[in-house]
Parts: structure tokens; sequence; C-alpha cells
């Protein structure tokens, strides 16, 4: 995997007309649909419970 600086700001999420706007640092902006949004938050949400059990650094650093 490439190396990534994780964000440690968290995104906040707003709606209007219908749309889920996710907006972070470093002007990051995502639009979805509210299906979309729900089914990203739940991966997102799986994903985090995974990443904090896990070592920080990766194997063999």
């Amino acid at each position: 995997m490439a190396s990534l600086t994780p964000l440690s700001e968290p995104g906040v999420a707003s709606a209007e007309y219908g749309v889920v706007l996710l907006d972070g640092p470093d002007a990051i902006a995502v639009a979805m649909t509210p299906a979309c949004a729900e089914e990203t938050g739940r991966r997102l949400i799986a994903a985090a419970a995974i990443a904090a059990t896990q070592d920080p650094a990766p194997p063999g650093e």
C-alpha cells in the first residue's frame, strides 16, 4: 500500500436538497446520495473498528 498520512480532523457532514455533503480538511469535498452516504457510514464504522485494533506500523518496519 502507498504511504498515506491519515487525517486526524473529522469531516463535517450536512444535507442540502436531498444530497449528503461531506467536507473535510484540505478542501476534500464529497457529495453522495442518501443511500450512498448510509452505506459509506456503515463501512467507515466497520473499518474504524478494525483499524483501532491494529498495530499502526506495517509488518517489517
